[in-house]
This record gives C-alpha cells, structure tokens and sequence, in this order.
C-alpha cells in the first residue's frame, strides 16, 4: 500500500501550489464531464472489478460519478491503492447562518476520502459500509479560501472491518479538519443469482 505522509507545505509555495491544484482539478473535470457523468455505475460495469479499478474507472470518466460532489462542489482528484484525495470549492451556498462553511459540508468531502480510499482495497465481489464517522472541526472555512483537500488514507483493511483516517487542508498547510472512520467489509450480493 502506497504511503504518503501528511506534509504541510511551507507559505511560500501556496500560490504555485493552489495554481497546480486548479490546473489538477480542469483536467479532472474535463475528463469526468466528458464520460459517463454523474450517476450510479450498473452492476455489469463494476463486476469482476477490484476496488481501485472501479476508483480509477471513476476518475478516467469510463464509470459515472457520484451525484453528491457535482451538488457540493467537490471532485475526485487521485486514487491509489489505500488512498484518496478529493478537492472542493468552499462556497456560499455551503455557508451556515454564522457565515462559515457548514461542518456537513467538511464532513462529506471527509467521508467521501475515507470510504474512497476504503473502497481502493476491496477485492472484486467485496464491499463497505461506512460504520463510524468522527470528524473533528479545527479552523473554520469561509470562501477565501479558494479549495481545500481532502486526503483519505487507509489504516487498516481486514476481512470484515477496514478502518482509515483524512485530513482536510488548503493549499497553505492549513489544517480545517481531521476525521476517522470504520467500515464494515461484506461479500456483495449478486444480482444474477450466483455467487460472485
């Protein structure tokens, strides 16, 4: 499983950073609106497929997206084996009446990192539910800040329980969230009426 660790870049790279993250972020796009869209992949086209080949089928555009990022604003930008990294775009239409970001909104880019760097280790005919999420809150978000990070990384990955932990940050190192979460690993049921 690849690791990376949680490097915070200095301030002096934040432009060129946020500029790369952008420019990232176009390309994906592009490709994502380009393939299938938002939607929901059909059983035929994940079948025999080990997680991260359905995350990398995600990400090229071949498989549809999840409908939620297109509606929060948030996109799929890497996945590795153990590893998922979404960027979003705080804005005010996820603003709470106080004037900052809402805690659902960081929570579902951090959920969203959590199960997707789960789902990188499933092997075909294997899948998750998330059991437990813990998001911790530490610096608010409003929409000066141009695009956060969310990067998931898997802790441990058993036959009946995976476990992983995400990091929200901007360009600048900056830390907004941190969370955690179980998930429980189950054989998929098939939809042909065999066994997988």
């Amino acid at each position: 499983m690849k690791k990376t660790h949680f490097v915070n870049p200095s301030p002096s790279t934040s432009p060129s950073l946020l500029d790369t993250w952008l420019a990232q972020e176009r390309v994906v796009r592009q490709r994502l609106e380009a393939g299938a869209g938002p939607g929901v992949a059909r059983p035929d086209q994940v079948a025999g497929k080990t997680g991260l080949q359905v995350m990398q089928g995600l990400l090229s555009g071949e498989l549809p997206y999840a409908s939620i990022a297109k509606t929060l604003d948030f996109t799929l930008i890497e996945v590795s084996e153990g590893q998922a990294i979404f960027q979003g775009a705080p804005g005010l239409n996820h603003m709470n009446p106080l004037g900052t970001v809402h805690g659902g909104w960081f929570a579902t880019l951090l959920d969203s990192a959590l199960g997707c760097a789960v789902h990188t280790m499933m092997p075909p005919g294997r899948g998750y539910t998330t059991a437990d999420l813990s998001v911790k809150l530490v610096k608010a978000l409003t929409p000066k800040v141009q695009r956060v990070r969310a990067i998931g990384q898997v802790v441990h990955c058993g036959r009946q329980l995976a476990t992983a932990e995400a990091r929200l940050v901007g360009p600048d190192g900056t830390l907004y969230a941190h969370a955690s979460t179980a998930c429980l690993v189950f054989e998929m049921p098939s939809f042909t009426g065999n066994k997988p």
